[in-house]
């Protein structure tokens, strides 16, 4: 498995980044899985493939330094600050059952099952809650694709496929400015519903983190 460094890049910079790992893929006819960790400078919101950006106030965004690119991947939006994400770019046949949506997503996020394991953390798979569609925050809504911690959504993540390849990306919630995610969303964000690194464990560092994924990774 091809492992790219953390970097960290403009929201603009990632999603190149993640478009062209998926089209190099797709012309190369390559076999190899890529596994991809990085982070975001500035703040930055992700839209959906498909969401519509009407509750996004661009001169407030500006005035707070908030860049927004939309994703190759569906799903809501995402304010990338403090985090760790992820991205997975296989052939459909890498996977034991990569043809299935639902099936894939648990064979690519067992990678952070069992990476977070090796720190102390135990995750499953949420869609325990019930979906309310007027959140426009993606870590507000807990759905079968993501992972938990003690039912509190902790990794978000979303996917598409393309010629017979998948892309599949995510967020890990390192810490969160609570009044600024009121703010960008317009809406309360319920702290049962989500958690965060630092406040699962605040001696453990991005680096800790970076570093025991990678090697996991490294080992398959």
């Amino acid at each position: 498995m091809k492992i790219i460094p953390y970097e960290v890049y403009t929201g603009a910079e990632n999603m190149h980044l993640d478009e062209e790992i998926l089209s190099d893929a797709i012309s190369s006819h390559s076999k190899e899985p890529v596994f991809r960790l990085y982070g975001w400078s500035p703040r930055c919101v992700s839209l959906g493939r498909n969401q519509k950006d009407n509750f996004i106030d661009y001169g407030k965004f500006q005035t707070l330094g908030i860049n927004v690119v939309r994703r190759l991947t569906g799903g809501r939006a995402l304010l990338h600050d403090d985090e760790i994400t992820y991205s997975f770019v296989c052939p459909e046949g890498y996977l034991k059952n990569g043809e299935n949506v639902k099936k894939s997503y648990v064979e690519i996020s067992q990678i952070l099952i069992d990476g977070f394991k090796r720190l102390g953390i135990e995750l499953d798979f949420g869609g325990g809650a019930a979906v309310n569609t007027r959140f426009d925050y993606c870590m507000l809504i807990s759905t079968g694709a993501d992972l938990c911690y003690k039912g509190r959504k902790f990794i978000g993540s979303a996917q598409c496929r393309k010629n017979g390849y998948i892309l599949q990306h995510g967020s890990i919630l390192y810490d969160y400015d609570k009044e600024l995610l009121e703010d960008v969303f317009g809406e309360k964000v319920d702290e049962k519903s989500v958690v965060s690194v630092k406040e699962i464990n605040p001696n453990l560092t991005k680096s800790n983190i970076i570093n025991v994924l990678n090697s996991l990774v490294g080992e398959l």
